[in-house]
């Protein structure tokens, strides 16, 4: 297995204990996973064409392929567990977790499952996983300073900090889960995804506007009922602007008011793998009533003057909250929870 894999079956397994979900065949066919990566196995690519330079075509492993494709993490993690409903992936880099949680609210929602595993897994940690991101000026080159290298919104931002590892959370129709007696976090209410149409890097606000502005109609709410917003802000001076810039159309003057973090200060971008945990993140904000800090915002920005819950985490009333986000190419995804009452 590539080792985007084993994220994706740790994290898996991690959430249906958690659950306490047990597919047994009365229900597995009402049980589905939808789990994405951004690359896939990068690791598991690099490994075997070095073993095909060196030692030929012969030597390479009959693995190679599943231990490499998207959706073999959630095939694998449908082996597993023996959930035998909706199987599918989704690649939309940064913003693949989003998209397969939004995605799979929409299943349940239309009838096709009574419950999803589903999220992202990413392990770009690699020579060339890092060297492409550092070819194209994404990362941060403060080196002498590691601890402090990640600080989204900061003046002093440089670029992003590559994480690895996946997030996943088990979505379930609400009678399906009280009949057996689920621990429920929170409620998944809205879900929006557009597209930029600009360029293939460099964000658009109007396309994180209207994200937001999306996900928050589809939770029939008003962006003043948000209490509090996981940014996608991955530390790079173009992104955490626009995103700023974005928050304000959404919000209007409310956006002085909302309180904004983004918890890849502590985590590091876990690119296909990063809306998965940060939607993790924001359901606990919402279980915990606190929200979390940005880490190393230390010096302020003109262009990102929000509430960014510096440096320290902030117990907080929070029945209503909102994770972003964005991936190269323009596409983009937005989730709003809810506290379950």
């Amino acid at each position: 297995m590539g080792r985007f894999i084993q994220f994706a079956i740790g994290a898996s397994e991690y959430a249906l204990k958690s659950s306490g979900l047990k597919v047994d065949a009365e229900i597995a066919e009402r049980v589905g996973v939808y789990i994405g990566s951004g690359i896939g196995g990068f690791d598991v690519i690099e490994r075997e064409h070095k073993t095909y330079l060196e030692h030929g075509p012969r030597r390479i492993s009959p693995f190679f392929i599943p231990a490499t494709i998207v959706n073999l993490a959630s095939g694998y993690v449908s082996i597993r567990s023996g959930a035998k409903g909706p199987n599918s992936a989704t690649a939309t880099a940064c913003t693949t977790s989003a998209h397969s949680i939004g995605d799979s609210f929409k299943i349940i929602q239309r009838g096709d499952a009574d419950a999803m595993i589903c999220g992202g897994a990413e392990a770009c940690i690699t020579p060339l996983g890092i060297g492409g991101f550092a070819a194209m000026r994404a990362l941060s080159t403060r080196n002498d300073d590691p601890e402090h290298a990640c600080r989204p919104f900061d003046r002093d931002r440089d670029g992003f900090v590559v994480g690895e590892g996946a997030g996943i959370v088990i979505l379930e129709e609400l009678e399906f889960a009280k009949r057996r007696g689920a621990p429920i976090l929170a409620e998944i209410a809205g879900y929006g995804m557009t597209g930029d149409a600009y360029h293939m890097t460099a964000p658009d606000p109007d396309g994180a506007y209207r994200v937001m502005r999306n996900a928050i109609r589809d939770a029939g709410l008003m962006p003043e009922q948000i209490d509090y917003l996981n940014a996608h802000s991955t530390s790079t001076p173009l992104g955490d602007a626009n995103e700023t810039t974005a928050i304000k159309r959404c919000f209007g003057e409310y956006a002085y008011k909302v309180a904004v973090s983004s918890t890849k200060s502590m985590t590091g971008h876990l690119l296909g793998g990063a809306g998965g945990l940060e939607a993790g993140l924001t359901v606990l904000a919402i279980r915990d009533q606190i929200a979390p800090p940005t880490m190393n915002y230390e010096n302020a920005d003109p262009d990102c003057d929000l509430d960014y819950i510096p440096n320290v985490a902030r117990p907080m009333k929070i029945d209503s909250a909102l994770s972003n986000s964005f991936g190269f190419g323009g596409t983009n995804g937005a989730l709003v929870f809810r506290r379950y009452v």
